[in-house]
């Protein structure tokens, strides 16, 4: 069934976008670095709903019920490369994120009162001070297997790169490769022992590709977002004894995944947004991680709550009307 409304033709059936769980986490992850508090490009802030809804030196970005109208719409859909695309700087957003805002505008933009848009920690970096960042880790000699992995990347366009001079600590990043980073495209990884910082968000690599992973125990910063990845590929992280960043954004990992990441004393940052983690899930980490800051893409907690309470409610009322329907259909 279709209905216009405003020159706007929507599905009248559309799944009702949340902005808790659905756009919240957008912002965070793309948007509120160049859009927040400490820098907001072109005098437009994407952190609070009266800064978005105000929107920036160029006007209204927003156009509730109109996403055709709406700027910020029309620039995260840009092609990769324009000037005006957003995010500027990194990866563009996928379809179903862009898909998402789309829906999310064209159903009135709700946002609830009080939300902020937190913008997510960077991962740890050499940039400020390495001899605190690499503290405890155990150095290795390069040897004929890591040059050639090194090698083997760089042929394919996977540039594996110090990370700064006079540092043999080596960075890594597929997302740049898409869907076409696969299993055995990261497989020459495994021999490059010497890797602090690995990306391999918005790839295609699957949970037994991360077995390439699981004896680099060095690795400092680790980006698994938007990827295929469960709780049996949890299982090869377990001994990344010095991992202090981990974000798990948009995979389907729940709370029997968690106890995999128990082990892992040194971690700090742990992003959840759009998995199957409960509140539940995340507090028994929390217990036994007490250091760790972990973000489920739930800042705000009274939005939380009540958007926790409304699934709740519609699932027990959803399986309160099957044994009704049962009974009608036998009239």
């Amino acid at each position: 069934m279709l209905a216009c409304c405003g020159g706007m033709i929507a599905r009248a059936d559309m799944a009702k976008v949340d902005f808790v769980k659905d756009i919240q986490p957008i912002l965070q992850e793309s948007c509120v670095k160049c859009h927040g508090p400490e820098k907001h490009k072109g005098d437009l802030r994407l952190d609070t709903k009266e800064g978005t809804f105000k929107g920036g030196k160029d006007g209204q970005v927003i156009v509730p019920e109109h996403a055709d109208k709406s700027d910020l719409y029309r620039r995260v859909t840009l092609p990769e490369g324009s000037d005006d695309i957003m995010p500027s700087k990194g990866s563009p957003l996928t379809k179903k994120q862009t898909d998402l805002i789309k829906d999310w505008i064209n159903q009135g933009a709700t946002w609830p009162e009080g939300a902020i848009v937190k913008a997510v920690e960077e991962a740890p970096t050499a940039s400020s001070s390495p001899n605190d960042i690499f503290a405890g880790l155990t150095p290795m000699k390069p040897t004929a297997a890591e040059t050639g992995a090194i090698a083997k990347l760089g042929s394919s366009g996977i540039d594996v790169r110090p990370v700064a001079m006079n540092l043999n600590w080596r960075v890594a990043s597929f997302r740049s490769m898409g869907t076409n980073a696969t299993d055995a495209a990261i497989a020459p990884l495994k021999d490059i022992l010497d890797l602090v910082d690995l990306n391999l968000g918005g790839t295609k690599i699957t949970d037994a590709g991360l077995q390439n992973i699981a004896k680099l125990t060095n690795l400092i910063s680790l980006h698994l977002e938007l990827t295929g990845i469960t709780d049996k590929g949890l299982a090869h992280l377990k001994h990344l004894d010095h991992l202090a960043y981990l974000n798990l954004y948009g995979t389907s990992v729940t709370d029997k995944g968690l106890d995999d990441l128990k082990s892992l004393h040194n971690l700090k940052h742990l992003y959840l947004w759009q998995t199957k983690v409960t509140a539940q899930g995340a507090a028994d980490l929390q217990k036994a991680l007490p250091s760790v800051a972990i973000s489920r893409g739930w800042e705000n907690e009274p939005a939380a709550k009540d958007a926790e309470e409304k699934e709740k409610k519609e699932k027990k009322e959803t399986k309160g009307s099957a044994p009704a329907a049962k009974k009608e259909a036998k009239k």
